[in-house]
């Protein structure tokens, strides 16, 4: 067991609590919902990034590389000046969703380059421009650009040429729980001397401007010790905390208060306000700190001069400990960080695959780093939202009908996985399902935690259903919080070598809910033909899915009914599992191995009609348009929503079913009863034991035909893995004619050229890793039954037979090559960009986009979603480079 491995296991035994400080403050608070108190819900405009550094947050905080306690209490981050900037770089800045000509942006450039499980050990880069940052000029150019440009990037600015930047290295390393080392070093890229204010901020989350908690803690300016200035933190919760800065810079304090003279023009009830220190550097105004030396938010003020090529280290230490002479110095801190770092390598060696290149395993550590960077304190009372706060104007009354108020109940305070922690600071359902199989293979434990915590009643609906993102909690998302589930609790079984019974119970109680939920809401007129709106894939569809359609009507959604059938397997392997244990739970597979025929028969003959999800001339499955007259309308787009079928498999083993003597005969009652069923199991495969059976929504021919036009480069398949809609839509746009409309789809394989869903991401064109990764999945699962007894063309046309393992190898490798540099020594993902492929300072590192180029495999969209494309390590890991 490594040191890391031991700190994991004191950490689940409760012994000792390793993970009560992460990085768990977000990129961005400002502009969120829970921050929104507006009318009508703008919530991009209601807080902007201009208010930010005056008016202080309700609902948590955000800062540039920080950390905080797990009920962020305690808060610390980075502050920078350049001595040109207009404002302080206390926050990373970007477009909002109405600035951006594709959405919200963050224009700035900072990496996760390491981190363990238990946060032992972190490291964050951040490059800070020594000449003006151009604010105006960025929302003022991308808001000149229309949705066919490409955004305006700051490297588009040429700030970074000549190399006038500061590489600024921030790390973390635990020489206990409760005593983390700092070190900020700061490198000067370009040829001449360059000055640097920094000012790492350590402060208290605002709980008591609010009415409802009036404590107030506070920090006040320690004694000089050994040539270190020091301040003490005393809070309510966790008592005393000392902050020790190395070379004892000058302090600087405030209160985190909202500055309401700037924001509104009335009086503050303190001269110290949330924005002094951008007063005290940028303006020279001394008089807006404290010369008392205390308050709720305190900085130390460091002045550097770095020589061109040359670094300078900066040190503190947040502690429980007294301070003591020495305890920053470097001789002793940076042995420290010495023994984390190494740590942190022994733990990897034993979860990167070894063989694996230097480029390979550079990739797999990033990607660890930024799904575990990516955790953050989440905090929202829906109730108390709505209400608002008794010390505060109380909001407009129209909330109470408007954004999220069917969800009252709703009651977040937790550390939570997030998508990316500045374009998507909020959960999302369906995303954390696909974190969590990644976290499972470096800390098991959080990701069960997260499973659970979703389905805990004040999170999920007293109605069943999850809630799905703040913009709107009741959207609904897939449901592959089942499939998360067994994923986990296999991987942690594989990794600890014994299964966890008791988290695979937990879950399933709780998912039976949400899975009746899906049944009883989601299945309109009963026959098993589901819908569920947008289903996560935004604009992929011929009509926003999730608002009311042309002329009335609803679409039978083929996704939809997919993922219902995947949810059943995945509750059918849970059930018979658990029955392995408990017989009580073989009458539940029998349910769940019933409901799984009927929902495939469905797919092929809705309601006894003879009507088909599949196009047989086409050899695809596609969405029904049905209309309020009764008659229907094959929506016949290819898409990812006519690959989701292949979702839903599983293969039954006899030796498996022989253990659950209950299930076995109440399924070979339902085989030799019910004549639907032999045309949605296949039993043509058998064993020493007896007859293996495959569950699919898809048969074996419809298998085949499906996959022809999946691996069919001019269809789906794209060099960096599977197309979100088929390159066959450039040339032959679909367009349908509905109540005098016409409603057309072109295949666009990078940033979304229309509106729909924000336009901040796009499902007509992109690779996206989530649904490749379960295509992936679904084609092993098909060659787990079939074996080599099914071979197909790769790429079709080729005339190169391939098994189903070799082509989901494939498939892995493409989506793989997307990070890795090719022979040229350039990575896809960089999208031709020089400076990340040629410049030494920035050729090693790596931004995990969103989705990516259907022809080029440029990273889109969200640039630090390492959230689910952290899938890439799984790929790695499974399948090699």
């Amino acid at each position: 067991m490594t040191e890391e491995e031991k700190r994991l296991e004191e950490a689940r035994l409760r012994k000792v609590h390793w993970k009560r400080w992460g990085p768990y403050l977000s990129e961005r608070e400002w502009s969120t919902v829970r921050e929104d108190y507006s009318s009508g819900g703008n919530a991009w405009d209601y807080f902007p990034h201009d208010d930010a550094r005056s008016r202080a947050y309700r609902w948590g905080e955000d800062g540039i590389g920080g950390i905080c306690d797990r009920h962020q209490f305690i808060c610390f981050a980075l502050t920078f000046w350049n001595g040109c900037d207009p404002i302080l770089k206390e926050r990373l800045f970007g477009l909002t969703g109405h600035e951006g000509n594709h959405g919200e942006d963050v224009k700035e450039y900072y990496f996760y380059l390491d981190g363990t499980p238990t946060h032992s050990y972190m490291k964050y880069l951040y490059k800070y421009p020594q000449s003006e940052y151009p604010y105006q000029r960025l929302v003022q150019e991308n808001g000149r650009r229309g949705k066919l440009d490409p955004e305006f990037e700051l490297l588009d600015t040429g700030i970074f040429e000549e190399n006038g930047y500061f590489d600024i290295f921030i790390e973390y390393a635990k020489a206990t729980h409760e005593d983390i080392l700092i070190r900020i070093t700061a490198w000067n890229r370009s040829a001449a001397p360059a000055p640097l204010r920094l000012l790492p901020t350590l402060w208290f989350r605002n709980t008591w401007s609010w009415g409802r908690d009036p404590r107030r803690p506070r920090i006040c300016a320690g004694a000089e010790t050994g040539g270190m200035s020091v301040v003490a933190a005393d809070h309510g919760y966790y008592g005393t905390r000392w902050l020790v800065f190395e070379g004892a810079p000058a302090l600087l304090f405030t209160e985190n208060e909202t500055n309401m003279e700037r924001l509104y023009g009335a009086a503050n009830g303190s001269p110290y306000v949330k924005d002094a220190f951008h007063e005290y550097v940028v303006h020279g105004n001394r008089a807006a700190v404290n010369p008392a030396l205390t308050g709720t938010k305190v900085a130390a003020d460091y002045h550097a001069l770095i020589l061109p090529g040359e670094s300078k280290a900066f040190r503190m230490r947040l502690t429980d400990k007294p301070p003591e002479t020495g305890m920053v110095q470097p001789n002793r801190t940076d042995a420290i960080f010495n023994q984390r770092i190494a740590e942190a390598d022994e733990f990897y060696a034993r979860h990167v695959p070894a063989g694996l290149s230097e480029d390979s395993r550079n990739v797999s550590r990033q990607a660890f780093a930024g799904l575990l960077w990516n955790k953050q304190f989440y905090h929202y009372d829906v109730r108390k939202w709505l209400e608002g706060d008794p010390a505060q104007p109380p909001p407009p009354p129209g909330r109470w009908s408007g954004r999220n108020h069917h969800w009252t109940h709703l009651y977040n305070a937790d550390v939570i996985a997030m998508p990316d922690k500045w374009e998507y600071p909020w959960y999302a359902a369906w995303d954390l399902a696909f974190h969590c199989v990644c976290l499972a293979l470096v800390d098991p434990d959080f990701a069960k935690e997260q499973l659970i915590l979703f389905l805990r009643e004040w999170y999920m609906h007293p109605s069943g259903q999850l809630p799905a993102y703040e913009w709107k909690l009741d959207a609904v998302n897939p449901p592959v919080h089942a499939w998360a589930a067994w994923r986990v609790y296999k991987i942690e079984k594989r990794i600890r070598g014994k299964a966890d019974f008791a988290f695979l119970e937990k879950v399933f109680h709780k998912l039976m809910l949400n899975f009746t939920w899906w049944v009883n809401r989601q299945d309109p007129e009963g026959m098993n033909v589901f819908e569920g709106g947008f289903l996560g894939l935004d604009n992929i569809g011929v009509f926003d899915r999730s608002a009311t359609l042309p002329g009335g009507g609803h679409i039978e959604q083929t996704d939809g009914t997919s993922w219902m059938g995947m949810f059943c397997l995945n509750m059918l392997d849970i059930a018979m599992e658990l029955a392995s244990k408990d017989s009580v739970y073989e009458d539940v597979a029998s349910k769940f191995f019933e409901h799984f025929v009927r929902i495939a028969h469905a797919m092929n003959d809705m309601g006894g009609e003879g009507e088909d999800l599949w196009n047989d001339s086409d050899g695809f499955y596609y969405d029904m348009f049905r209309l309020p007259n009764g008659s229907s309308l094959p929506l016949r787009l290819r898409s990812l929503v006519g690959l989701a079928p292949l979702f839903g498999v599983m293969t039954l083993e006899p030796q498996c079913v022989a253990r659950l003597p209950g299930f076995e005969r109440r399924m070979q009652w339902f085989i030799d009863h019910v004549p639907i069923v032999a045309h949605h199991i296949d039993d043509s495969v058998r064993n020493e034991v007896g007859v293996r059976r495959l569950l699919s929504l898809v048969s074996r021919a419809r298998l085949i035909r499906i996959l022809r036009t999946m691996l069919d480069e001019t269809e789906f398949l794209s060099p960096y893995g599977i197309r979100s809609l088929s390159k066959y839509h450039r040339e032959h746009p679909y367009v349908a004619f509905l109540d005098g409309t016409e409603n057309r789809v072109t295949y666009d394989p990078a940033e979304s050229t229309t509106g729909m869903f924000g336009g901040n991401s796009n499902w007509r064109g992109p690779v996206w890793f989530p649904m490749n990764f379960l295509l992936i999945e679904s084609i092993q699962k098909f060659h787990w039954y079939y074996g080599d007894s099914l071979k197909v063309e790769f790429p079709t046309g080729s005339g190169k037979l391939m098994n189903l393992w070799d082509v989901s190898a494939q498939l892995s490798k493409r989506l793989v090559r997307i990070f890795h540099r090719d022979e040229g020594g350039r990575r896809p993902v960089n999208g031709g960009l020089a400076k990340f492929d040629d410049d030494p300072c920035w050729r090693d590192l790596v931004l995990f986009y969103e989705y990516f180029h259907g022809e080029t495999g440029a990273g889109l969209g969200a640039s630090h979603q390492t959230g689910w494309t952290s899938l890439v390590a799984k790929l790695i890991e499974q399948s090699g480079e």
